[in-house]
């Protein structure tokens, strides 16, 4: 049996996290020690906070994670469903993935642009400007989106 200390350190989520996740019904109820009522974590326990842990560092929200974890106890009846939860979240990470492409290829460009002003080599900062105006039209749409 672990302390809530022991399984926020394993699982990688907060006590207070813990907490909220067994008031939302998320997991448990989770087991109390008899003689001082503290929360005492089982192994199984574990496994269904790493999981959530892995949904909560994708970004998804409570009521999918409620609905993953309430279809993981359904086994292969709930596949399907739990196919869509992830191909749905896989969707929107691929989309912030795009995103953060842009934005890093933007900070790069004005990078190269500052580099070149620092050096004071104007040819290389009228390329480094160029390159930063070829990504205008990207982050004009993203902005738009």
């Amino acid at each position: 049996m672990l302390t809530i200390q022991q399984a926020a350190r394993r699982s990688g989520l907060s006590e207070p996290t813990l907490r909220y996740y067994e008031d939302v019904g998320l997991i448990g109820p989770i087991a109390r020690d008899a003689s001082s009522g503290h929360r005492r974590y089982r192994e199984s326990d574990l496994d269904d906070l790493q999981v959530l842990a892995c949904l909560r560092a994708m970004g998804v929200g409570i009521e999918d994670m409620r609905t993953y974890q309430a279809n993981r106890a359904r086994g292969n009846d709930a596949a399907a469903q739990q196919r869509d939860i992830l191909l749905r979240h896989a969707e929107r990470v691929e989309i912030e993935m795009a995103t953060l492409r842009v934005h890093l290829d933007y900070l790069r460009r004005k990078a190269e642009l500052w580099d070149a002003r620092d050096r004071g080599d104007a040819t290389a900062e009228a390329e480094a400007q160029s390159r930063v105006h070829e990504i205008y039209p990207e982050l004009e749409m993203l902005f738009r989106a």
